[in-house]
């Protein structure tokens, strides 16, 4: 039998990770969500303006681009999906109007927008993603009007849905760093 404090000494953790003892609820996803938009941030930042732009992968994506579907998707699941608000081009991420739609659709950034500009932007949606979760109980179900027409989540589901997102691409863009020139 494993002694349970030998084996977490063994694991890696990651400095920025919210504490095993935090507080549980909404306020431990929102201590999860921001750590994982700030992974994909300072990862994004940490390449030189060039290399954010490049695509290092066969699908084609950019860490930059990366950076504004985050940014994008974000706002999508809280702002205009949970709260049913509108927000301005929902779908900016992509190079179609709704890439649900789409059979063929792709990220895009237009060329003038920096990576500093798009982690401004994701930073003031964690800032409304944490006042959601500190004003909604994680059971409350989403509006309808917004993203949803009918059978809307709730905001906890919204929370693992966005949680396991970002850690997929945080991952994504992980291996893309690794790869980028700066490393070599």
């Amino acid at each position: 039998m494993t002694d349970v404090g030998t084996e977490d000494r063994r694991m890696a953790r990651n400095s920025g990770e919210p504490p095993k003892s935090g507080v549980p609820g909404a306020q431990r996803w929102a201590d999860y969500l921001d750590w994982v938009r700030m992974d994909v941030i300072r990862g994004t930042l940490r390449l030189s303006p060039i290399e954010r732009r490049l695509p290092r992968v066969p699908s084609g994506w950019s860490p930059l681009e990366l950076l504004s579907h985050v940014l994008h998707m974000e706002q999508r699941w809280f702002i205009w999906g949970f709260l049913g608000e509108p927000v301005d081009d929902p779908w900016g991420d992509w190079d179609v109007s709704d890439p649900t739609a789409a059979n063929r659709a792709h990220w895009q950034v237009p060329s003038a927008v920096t990576g500093e500009q798009l982690a401004n932007r994701l930073q003031e949606i964690g800032k409304r993603t944490r006042e959601i979760l500190a004003s909604h109980p994680l059971d409350t179900v989403a509006s309808l009007g917004g993203r949803f027409d009918a059978d809307p989540p709730t905001l906890e589901w919204i929370c693992f849905h966005v949680l396991a997102e970002y850690a997929r691409h945080a991952g994504h863009l992980d291996i893309v760093v690794e790869l980028g020139s700066h490393n070599r």
